[in-house]
């Protein structure tokens, strides 16, 4: 394996129900986060996202301490840390 310095781990795998994988930045993973939240009613929220106050705190929170997301029955949401070679 190469040296450290020669990867990047700003990219996400993203498996979601009836799409295709893909492999989006970690500003583009956030935003879509960002996206599915805002939809969602404060009781809607995962637990450990209802005690933080801003629609960013929660997504942050998620994307750093989560590889999923409960999308409803037969649905999914997941992501994964990947590293790319430069």
């Amino acid at each position: 394996m190469g040296h450290a310095s020669l990867y990047s781990e700003d990219h996400f795998v993203v498996l979601e129900t009836n799409q295709a994988e893909q492999i989006l930045t970690a500003d583009e993973l956030f935003e879509k986060l960002e996206g599915i939240l805002a939809q969602r009613s404060p009781d809607d929220l995962p637990r450990e996202l209802k005690p933080l106050k801003t629609l960013g705190d929660r997504t942050r929170h998620l994307m750093e301490n989560a590889c999923d997301l409960d999308m409803g029955p037969g649905e999914f949401l997941q992501w994964y840390a990947i590293r790319l070679e430069k």
